[in-house]
């Protein structure tokens, strides 16, 4: 009888999932070289994204192969599966996954079996039902999303040195935001900086003629950094001309018009959705307990609370914040997922030496935003930093924390080449429809936007 190896389940290859992964191929070196232990990874994509990057490579600062990382060239000791998770039945031991081969084979979903699981899918974009949204609302998770707005912004500047007709300029240069966390209020301004550098090499269009426009419902932007520095980086927004609208929601942009609950009315074909998260719909197709937010909850062990065999960190997971006042879970952000996964990766390989498990504890060591080239916030260890000194520290801190030395290489190398050179500021927004050209020269019927303006 050949003896089947104990197989570790992990679902997501984001933060969590990527590094709880190489924490599991050091921690589990000799036990994967004998063949007692197998690690599958399934993720939808073939690579890590390191999410802090995507608005400096929306700002052309950052090309966008460097912003991910391959997960089968980091993961060399692991069977990495390009798919989904549809379903879990954790008391069977069993994972229900599609593939990119199932449609194609026309097959049911694979079934799985497993011996230890870790739940690591992240989140998704927490959307309201705003008339307009799902038809005019662009993303920004993921690097597909950042580029494609960077060549939206470009083409919209296209467009408005095009026209003569004033409402269709005014529509173009008109950009609003929705929501003031990092994702937003850093996109929007590595963005405006982009723009406003973009504007020297148009004739007829300048900075003041653009419109950018930050909405956010709650009381200040950034709360992780702090009340003083949100308050200095709605100022130094406004001092840039960017209208930064607290108490505000977005209530429709049907017919490409934001309304606003303030009353105000823009006429723009940009909208840009980053207001929150919320978990991956895999989480309410298990078997596993969900607290009343939809996420898993979890011990401070990092294991499913009340199940063996069961692991989870990241946006995913409910955990235990050790350090502060009882009932308070640690923040789902990057910088506790990092943390975890390795955590995580330690304790699942002390379970399977029968070893005991040992409790994550990290503090909270601060925040770091950009807000465009070399301007930023950041409050890191009780210290505040603002304007260069934080977008610079903004910079080391993620570049110690991008996965792999071969990463941390080429992200400095192209910083060090974007200050000694200008700006690209090329938009590429035909790479959308790579085939388009080709199938208007083989007599098909173009397609409605060729150049992927939305």
């Amino acid at each position: 009888m050949v003896k089947e190896p104990m197989r570790i389940l992990i679902v997501g290859g984001g933060y969590v999932g990527l590094y709880t992964a190489l924490r599991l191929q050091r921690q589990l070196k000799p036990e994967l070289g004998r063949g007692d232990v197998e690690i599958v990874v399934v993720s939808p994509d073939p690579y890590m994204t390191y999410q802090p990057f995507l608005p400096e490579a929306a700002a052309g600062s950052i090309s966008p192969r460097h912003v991910v990382v391959p997960l089968r060239r980091v993961l060399d000791k692991c069977k990495v599966v390009i798919g989904e998770a549809t379903a879990i039945n954790h008391a069977k031991r069993v994972a229900t996954l599609t593939t990119l081969a199932t449609e194609e084979e026309g097959s049911a979903a694979e079934q799985l079996t497993y011996d230890e699981l870790v739940l690591a899918p992240g989140s998704i974009s927490r959307t309201l039902p705003v008339p307009g949204l799902a038809d005019h609302g662009i993303g920004f998770k993921t690097v597909e999303e950042a580029i494609g707005l960077r060549n939206h912004v470009i083409e919209q500047m296209d467009i408005a040195s095009s026209t003569r007709d004033p409402a269709i300029r005014d529509a173009a240069l008109t950009f609003v935001f929705v929501g003031g966390g990092y994702a937003g209020v850093e996109a929007l301004g590595e963005l405006e900086d982009m723009a406003r550098y973009t504007a020297r090499y148009y004739h007829n269009v300048k900075p003041e003629d653009m419109k950018w426009i930050l909405v956010e419902a709650s009381d200040r932007i950034l709360p992780e950094v702090g009340e003083e520095m949100g308050r200095y980086t709605v100022t130094e927004l406004r001092r840039r001309n960017i209208d930064v609208r607290l108490h505000t929601r977005l209530e429709s942009c049907a017919d490409r018009v934001a309304v606003l609950s303030d009353g105000a009315r823009f006429p723009t074909r940009t909208v840009v959705w980053t207001a929150g998260v919320k978990p991956h719909p895999i989480l309410a197709a298990t078997d596993l307990p969900l607290n009343e937010r939809g996420r898993l909850k979890c011990t401070a062990e990092l294991t499913v609370e009340g199940v063996a065999h069961a692991w989870a960190a990241g946006d995913a997971a409910a955990v235990p914040d050790v350090t502060a006042e009882a009932g308070k879970e640690t923040a789902p952000n990057a910088q506790h997922a990092v943390r975890q996964a390795r955590a995580l990766g330690d304790n699942i390989a002390r379970s399977l030496r029968g070893e005991p498990l040992e409790t994550y504890s990290h503090k909270y060591v601060g925040s770091v935003a950009s807000l465009g080239l070399h301007k930023g916030v950041a409050h890191v260890y009780g210290r505040k930093l603002k304007g260069y000194p934080a977008w610079f520290m903004h910079r080391v801190y993620h570049l110690s924390r991008v996965p792999t030395f071969n990463r941390k290489a080429r992200v400095l190398a192209e910083w060090t080449l974007s200050g000694l050179f200008k700006r690209e500021i090329v938009s590429l927004g035909s790479l959308e429809h790579p085939r388009a050209e080709f199938e208007l020269a083989a007599g098909g019927k173009p397609p409605e936007n060729p150049k992927g303006s939305s």
